[in-house]
Formats: structure tokens, C-alpha cells, sequence
């Protein structure tokens, strides 16, 4: 079995247009042997960026719980480890985000499944390009 935690980007596609994710990847993460991981952090990401009004995601955060149940997955929470780690990382990348993404992909550990070509290109991180 295998740990993978969605990027919200991935997590939204899947939830909204999962032909965006590649069939080999979609494949993957659609198998019952894997664990799915949604991010707390991602709920905030979606909710920063439907208050500034460059996404709409209130209907996925209305029902948060059911959007991430949905595809299978499960929510891990943000820690102060996570934090911790996030901060520390020596890496020029400086979304806030990504950088706990990363952080609990570390920890947990667990693959990120990701299209961020910054986070692609992070070597501490195991990815999944979606």
C-alpha cells in the first residue's frame, strides 16, 4: 500500500473535472490498496482563495467532509510539526501552501500528487505528476 496526498489543486480536479488528472494517475489513486490524504491546509488554501475571489470553492467547503470522503480520501490535520518543518525547509519556494504540503508529505510520509513545477522540482519530496 502507498500513501498519497493530493495537492488542492489535484483534490479540486477531482472532485470537479478528474479528466484533467492523466488516466495513469487517476488509475492510481482510484485503487483501494492506496491511502488518499486531503490536507486541513488545503481547506484554507480553498477558502483564502474563494475570499479574494480568485476561485469559487464554497460549494466545496460547505461540505468539506464529503468532498473529501468522496474521492476516497481522508483529511490529516495540520500539526506543529508540520508547521515546524514547513518553516525550516531550505527551499527558495514561498508559498505558504505548498510548503506545508510538502512539509506533511515528509512527515506522514506519503507521496504529493502534484502539476506544480516548483514542487515537482523540490528533491526532499516524493511526487506523483498529475
Amino acid at each position: 500500500m502507498s500513501t498519497y496526498l493530493l495537492d488542492t489543486h489535484v483534490f479540486l480536479w477531482l472532485l470537479s473535472d478528474p479528466s484533467r488528472v492523466p488516466d495513469d494517475v487517476r488509475s492510481t489513486l482510484e485503487d483501494p490498496r492506496h491511502d488518499l490524504l486531503v490536507s486541513a491546509a488545503s481547506g484554507m488554501e480553498i477558502a483564502t482563495k474563494t475570499r479574494l475571489g480568485k476561485l469559487d470553492g464554497q460549494p466545496v467547503l460547505t461540505a468539506w467532509r464529503r468532498a473529501v470522503a468522496s474521492i476516497g480520501a481522508r483529511e490529516v490535520p495540520v500539526t506543529g510539526e508540520h508547521g515546524v518543518l514547513a518553516g525550516s525547509l531550505h527551499w527558495e519556494h514561498r508559498d505558504p501552501f505548498d510548503r506545508l504540503l510538502v512539509a506533511q508529505a515528509v512527515l506522514e510520509p506519503a507521496t504529493l500528487v502534484t502539476r506544480d513545477s516548483a514542487v515537482v522540482g523540490y528533491e526532499r519530496v516524493a511526487v506523483l505528476r498529475a
